[in-house]
């Protein structure tokens, strides 16, 4: 009888990765971009939302994250690290723009969507979804629906972002590869120790974002000293990105958009508007810089981290910028969070007084 819900979860478990498996097969197949993350998250997704019981495998998005994590880390060569330095400007000024873009958002979602300060605040700032309900917590948010229109935020960003970037031919611009292109595996070992030292670095510290930002430090470092490393097998960096699919995808279900129809509908739309936003910005910055859009739209997109940052390698769009604005984002999005609130509050003249 005990072992009866591990059996299920199990089969469950087994279930979830065959589905997603044979969906990015499928969508490499009709050559959809990201195939081996939209593939899976569309599939899962779409069952979970008609009732089908999946789950993901316990675990598997953490393993995910340190593929791309490690992946991305092989980018940092001694050259990528001048060329970056020589941008800081604009990757300070993308990630400081996200701030101005939550708070857009949340003016909106307080204005249509029927909740209160901090829930339309926090489930607006595009930061990572358990970072925004923590903090939340501190002013009475309702974690609920911050987690669900995060959860959508990254849906539809995933969804839009890296189709609308192929339809427009934006592929394979980017000047950079990374330092280590062959699987070496006598240098493998130490590719794993210093991924997995950087994991553990963020985990005696206590930040967030330590399985992908961990993995992109250790191997970051390491490569940006020019130590010869091996790189990741593609179906490594392939599997990763099915295991966050498939992540992704179950945290939907039929009671999703049941639960706050008129919430969700406002969160969907703020999530639109963050993305425009987000466009317009790069954009501008492109202008002012000389760097290619595409790549901005991608740095300046309020995806998760992983999520935009595969996108950009796999696209070959600038990817140690995408990722440098995109680590920056998140750091000044939890420090600057509460900040940002209370001038949301004075803003907002109907919001409630922090706890």
């Amino acid at each position: 009888m005990p072992f009866r819900p591990t059996a299920a979860g199990t089969r469950q478990v087994l279930l979830t990765l065959s589905i997603a498996a044979l969906a990015g097969v499928l969508a490499q197949a009709l050559h959809l971009p990201l195939p081996w993350m939209i593939g899976p998250l569309f599939a899962v997704a779409g069952l979970c939302l008609a009732g089908v019981r999946l789950q993901p495998l316990s675990g598997g998005r953490k393993a995910g994250q340190w593929a791309i994590g490690t992946a991305l880390g092989l980018y940092f060569s001694p050259a990528v690290v001048a060329e970056l330095l020589a941008h800081a400007w604009l990757v300070a000024g993308i990630a400081l723009a996200a701030l101005a873009v939550g708070l857009v958002c949340a003016l909106l979602t307080r204005r249509l969507g029927g909740v209160d300060a901090p829930t339309a605040f926090f489930a607006s700032l595009p930061g990572g979804a358990s970072e925004m309900a923590t903090l939340a917590e501190r002013w009475g948010g309702a974690v609920d629906r911050i987690a669900a229109a995060h959860a959508l935020r990254v849906l539809l960003v995933v969804s839009l972002v890296p189709f609308a970037l192929t339809l427009g031919g934006a592929r394979g611009t980017d000047v950079f590869v990374p330092l280590a292109q062959e699987v070496v595996w006598a240098r493998f070992p130490l590719l794993l120790a210093a991924s997995l030292a950087g994991v553990a670095v963020f985990r005696v510290l206590r930040i967030a974002n330590g399985w992908v930002l961990g993995p992109l430090l250790g191997v970051g470092v390491m490569t940006a000293f020019d130590q010869p490393l091996s790189a990741l097998p593609p179906w490594v960096v392939n599997g990763g990105q099915l295991l966050i699919g498939c992540s992704l995808g179950c945290r939907f279900s039929p009671a999703f958009f049941r639960a706050a129809p008129r919430f969700i509908a406002v969160a969907a739309l703020s999530a639109l508007l963050a993305v425009l936003l987000g466009a317009a910005l790069a954009w501008g910055f492109g202008a002012l810089s000389g760097v290619p859009v595409a790549s901005l739209v991608l740095a300046a997109a309020p995806g998760g981290v992983a999520e935009m940052c595969i996108t950009a390698k796999v696209l070959q769009l600038g990817v140690p910028l995408v990722t440098a604005c995109h680590v920056l984002r998140v750091a000044v999005l939890t420090l600057g969070a509460p900040a940002a609130f209370a001038l949301f509050c004075r803003v907002d003249r109907g919001a409630l007084d922090p706890r």
